[in-house]
């Protein structure tokens, strides 16, 4: 099995267990977040996090099959990218600074970070991408799926009460 597929299954686990942690706690969780997590209901959150996943998944499978695609290379790297830095902000800072368990902190500290964090590097290593290229690509995908959110949520809701 080539690095580039490898990459993307190991992507696609850490991420499917990862939001499978927040799926279970996070929206009861966020009724008591205040500025951390605005309150969310649970169907609308599942739909919300069914539809990142699924793009995960896409991206990885398009990166594994297609890994010489500039944009696809760069949105693997940068949801990769961004999955890191979803580990510290909001998961980790929210659990220390609330001093309460955020959901998700547990899989983002002991799965995304260093198996993420090994991936951008084995592509830096390999000369695939370079640092800059990396933290360009993360701050656009992270742009992208925070913006995504508040009408995922929304369409959650319309197709949840549908």
């Amino acid at each position: 099995m080539s690095n580039t597929a490898s990459f993307s299954l190991l992507f696609m686990l850490t991420t499917t267990i990862h939001n499978i942690e927040e799926g279970l706690w996070l929206p009861q969780w966020s009724k008591h977040a205040g500025k951390f997590h605005k309150s969310v209901e649970k169907e609308e959150f599942h739909f919300s996090l069914i539809i990142l996943t699924v793009l995960a998944y896409l991206v990885s499978g398009l990166y594994m099959f297609f890994p010489q695609g500039q944009i696809i290379k760069y949105f693997f790297i940068g949801y990769v990218g961004t999955m890191i830095i979803n580990a510290i902000i909001p998961h980790f800072a929210a659990t220390v600074i609330m001093k309460r368990y955020a959901p998700g902190v547990i899989t983002a500290i002991v799965l995304n970070i260093p198996l993420n964090s090994l991936i951008v590097k084995s592509v830096i290593d390999n000369k695939s991408v370079n640092i800059y290229e990396v933290i360009l690509s993360t701050g656009i995908v992270a742009a992208v799926l925070i913006a995504s959110l508040t009408p995922l949520f929304k369409l959650g809701r319309k197709v949840i009460n549908f």
